[in-house]
């Protein structure tokens, strides 16, 4: 019998291969994707995994027992050590001013991506946070590990590659993967629904933040 995340990723296969699939994922691997892109993308990245922590923090205090509240603290501790760590450090290679950093404004995609989650925080239980947030770890992941052994003759895009197909964020991934999985095991019905299109509308945010990045997207009226 299936675990709760294998029929949620079997549900969601048409969207994640079309992840996998999209020219911007694809031109990391290969390295012919325009920096201007990748430019784009860690801008947008770095504003959606700010609040990405802060939705982690929430999922801490939605915690039954203080083991989960403190594993999903230091779930958003590491978003910000080690993933905004990453970006940081692709800031500077890209030379992005403070003067851009400044005058950001989130793209169309971003801010309904993390806004989504924002709705589930708000009104959802722990399992439903969960299953909202898991396909940007687990796509990520999945990523990390399809392209481990791609070799793109740009260096910043073999660090992206290294980051998410090692070991560390492997770990990570698989303690939400069983942590969601328990709690499936106690939800309702009902509960195991919500969960589902949280996990299918997230997977389609993911593709969505690629083409965003590909395209780098505007907002309709700029002003």
């Amino acid at each position: 019998m299936k675990s709760f995340t294998e029929e949620l990723k079997r549900q969601a296969d048409p969207i994640w291969r079309a992840n996998f699939d999209h020219p911007f994922v694809q031109g990391i691997a290969n390295g012919n994707l325009a920096m201007e892109s990748f430019r784009y993308y860690v801008l947008q990245d770095s504003y959606y995994l700010s609040h990405f922590a802060r939705i982690q923090a929430i999922a801490a205090s939605r915690a039954a027992d203080l083991f989960t509240t403190s594993r999903m603290a230091a779930h958003s501790m590491g978003t910000y050590e080690a993933e905004l760590g990453l970006h940081e450090n692709f800031l500077k290679q890209l030379e992005v001013t403070k003067q851009e950093l400044a005058e950001f404004n989130p793209s169309p995609t971003a801010y309904a991506y993390t806004s989504h989650l924002y709705r589930v925080a708000a009104s959802g239980s722990l399992d439903e946070i969960i299953a909202a947030i898991l396909p940007c770890y687990w796509i990520y992941h999945e990523i990390g590990q399809l392209f481990k052994g791609s070799t793109p003759n740009v260096q910043i895009y073999q660090e992206w590659i290294a980051a998410y197909g090692g070991e560390w964020f492997s770990e990570l991934v698989n303690e939400q993967l069983n942590r969601l999985d328990q709690l499936a095991v106690e939800a309702s019905n009902i509960e195991k629904e919500k969960m589902k299109l949280h996990f299918i509308i997230s997977s389609q945010y993911e593709f969505m933040f690629w083409d965003m990045a590909y395209n780098q997207e505007k907002w309709p009226i700029e002003l």
